[in-house]
Order: C-alpha cells, then structure tokens, then sequence
C-alpha cells in the first residue's frame, strides 16, 4: 500500500455529539462538490477524517480547494501504509529521509483501538528505528520534522503536513439567511461569515432607477461570484425601491429619512425572507459606523419586526472589516464607483439618535403599506452559480400552482 491521501480534519465538528454523522455527511457532500474537477479522486468518510485518495492526482490545486470550504479545521497530506509494525516503521523512515532535517517527534494517533501496540510502545517502535536506520535525532519540544501516524482498522496514515482549512461548520447545516447586499465592502464580508459558520446566503437588494445606475447589479453579481467560493450557487433578489423611497424623501424631513428608509427596507426583507423559507435576515452593520447603526438607531429599525437579525460584524472595526474583504477577494470590486440608494441619497445631517416616536410621525403622513407589499410582490431573483449569473427557468403554471399550495 502506498497512495496519497489529503485528510479532512473537521475541528468544530467533534462537539456536535449525536449530531457529528449529519455534519460529517453534510461536508463530505460539500468536500466532493469543491473537488468535482477532479474525478480520479476517491472518498472515504469516518467518524474522525474524510480521507481523499489521490492517485495520480497533484494534491496542491485540491489542497487550494479544500481550504475554502467551510467546517475543515486542516487537511493533512498523507501517505498509506500496512498496519503491521514492519511496513509503518519503513514508511517512517523514508517519509523522514525525504524531508530531511535533524530531529524528529513521532506522534501517534490509535483510531483502532484493538491494534495489538499502544499509541507509546508503537511510538517508541517507530522512533527506535529510525534512530537506528538515520543520522536523525529525537527533539521532542522543537523538532525540525513532526511526523503523525493515524492507525485505523485495515490501513495507517502517516503525515508530517498540515495545511488550515476555513473551519466553522458545513454549508447548509444552520439554516438560511436573506442577506442585504448593498455593493459596498461591509456586506459581503458579513456573508462570509455566515457561511463559515454552515448559513446559505440568499440576498437582496433595493435598486431604485434611475437614481442608482444598472452596474450597481453587475457589481452584486460579481460579489456573488468570489463568494461561489464558498457557496456554489446564491440567489440574488432585487427589489424596485423607487416609488417607495420618491415617496419617504416627499414626506418625511431629511435627517429622518435614512431611518425611515431602513424601516421600510426592514419590513420588505422580512416580508421577502418568508416567502423565501429564510430563517432571519442578515446585514453588513457595524455598531456606531454611521449614523443608521448606533444602537439607538438599530433599535429604532427593529422596531418594525421581530423577526431574527443576525450582525456578523457587529463589533468589528472598518479595518478589520477592509483586512478580511481583501483576504476573500471582494474589496476592489467594492469600492467600485457605482452606489446604492442609501448612499445616493445620504442626507447631510442624519439623525444619530432618532425617536421612535417621530419615525411614527412621518410614516403616519403616507400610505406606506401598499408600496411595501408592491416591493414585496414585484422583486426579480437572479442566480449566480460559479461566479455565472442565470435567470431562473419560467414555471408552468402547473409548477407555480404547485408551489403556491407548498407555502
């Protein structure tokens, strides 16, 4: 026996208890999914490790793959033995040799927990003939080369290679989410985040022509597509905002109409994320940033519902938030010079503190229902699936029938 092996640590997976075999089933779909360019490859999943036979395969692309998809810790790059002392100690030796260096540790891992050895006289088997058989010394605290054996039932797998994965748990285990996209860097950095922690992201997006320009949508899109990285295929929901937001800055003073805006924006997503099937909304806020996300202002929009909000990057910092948007590859096409409506429309003095009671005022001067419902019941879903956007097939209506008398 002497095939490659990459290893699929699962890390927060071990707390999961009776849980752990639908999570590990869960990434071992979404492990073969990220490596389906690679056919030759082979797959065996275990209560501890995905193990992903090579072959001939070069493991360095499939290594890059695999560090991106969420609920892997690490991945090791490993090589195959027998597991009889004889073939496990050769193999040491001459995974040793080829990495060259000083000293070494052996670290041995007993999955199989009827091997006639222990994990210690096994080690000590193992480091004795290397000794024996090199000019290697053992270093125990500092060595140049850690090699770990993992014996399971039937075969060994011996490495001295760990690459990070993305960690959190698999994509689809928590439920979904309605992301609100609004094309600038703090967004999409919040739906990495949510997929890293095992939430599907669906989004949406208020467009309001002709005051935002179409490319705003081309920027979305292309947003998405780094974030197929991570999820395969993300829906994209565009609702037209203008008719509701000509009427907010027509009735309400200015340094309110930001908030109003919100609340509205507010009702619409939550009216949306239920004929979704999403389980809460998410947003890109980050406390204090501007003035729609003190608490006193985020309080006031969430007055409107109370349906869930999640804020990944309540408590980050803009730099840190920029750091991370350049690290998953969305930054340059946030700062793109193509805005949103809440940026077009940003008034010169919002109000930082605004009272619940004057936000009843204003939206007490308008009809607003209906304009929210027309939101509701007019948006446009795009997909986009490995960074391509399609518009979905048009049902029949048998098909939309069907699906009306599912909600």
């Amino acid at each position: 026996m002497n095939d490659s092996y990459l290893l699929v640590h699962f890390g927060e997976l071990s707390t999961k208890g009776n849980n752990k075999k639908r999570f590990i089933e869960c990434l071992d779909r979404n492990v073969r999914h990220a490596l389906r360019e690679f056919p030759a490859l082979t797959y065996r999943a275990t209560h501890d490790h995905i193990y992903v036979g090579l072959g001939d395969v070069d493991p360095a692309p499939a290594i890059a793959k695999l560090s991106q998809v969420p609920g892997i810790q690490r991945i090791s790059l490993a090589e195959g033995s027998e597991t009889s002392l004889e073939a496990i100690r050769e193999k040491a030796l001459a995974m040793l040799l080829k990495e060259g260096g000083k000293s070494f540790k052996i670290d041995v891992k007993r999955i199989d927990k009827s091997y006639p050895l222990s994990s210690y006289d096994l080690t000590c088997q193992v480091a004795d003939y290397v000794l024996d058989h090199s000019s290697y010394s053992v270093d125990v605290h500092h060595p140049d080369v850690k090699l770990r054996i993992d014996v399971q039932e039937g075969a060994a797998y011996l490495h001295a290679h760990d690459y990070p994965g993305a960690g959190g748990y698999p994509l689809g285990m928590n439920g979904k989410v309605l992301l609100l996209l609004s094309g600038g860097i703090d967004s999409p950095v919040a739906a990495y985040s949510l997929l890293r922690r095992g939430i599907k992201a669906e989004a949406i997006h208020f467009a309001s022509p002709p005051y935002t320009s179409d490319r705003v949508i081309d920027k979305l899109t292309d947003l998405l597509g780094v974030l197929n990285t991570y999820q395969e295929k993300i829906k994209l929901n565009v609702v037209p905002f203008t008719k509701l937001q000509n009427a907010i800055y027509r009735y309400v003073d200015e340094p309110y109409c930001i908030t109003i805006m919100r609340r509205m924006m507010t009702r619409i997503a939550v009216g949306v994320a239920k004929k979704e099937r999403c389980l809460a909304l998410a947003t890109g806020e980050s406390i204090g940033q501007v003035a729609s996300q003190t608490l006193e202002s985020l309080q006031t929009i969430n007055e409107v519902t109370n349906f869930p909000i999640l804020r990944p990057l309540a408590t980050e910092d803009k730099v840190s938030i920029i750091a991370k948007a350049k690290e998953i590859g969305t930054f340059d096409i946030s700062i793109r010079p193509y805005e949103d409506c809440c940026t077009i429309f940003k008034p010169k003095k919002p109000k930082t503190r605004p009272k619940l009671s004057e936000c009843r005022y204003y939206e007490s001067k308008f009809d607003w229902e209906p304009l929210v419902e027309e939101c509701i019941a007019s948006y446009s879903p795009l997909f986009v699936e490995d960074g391509e956007v399609k518009k979905p097939a048009k049902k029949s209506e048998e098909e939309q029938a069907s699906a009306e008398a599912t909600k």
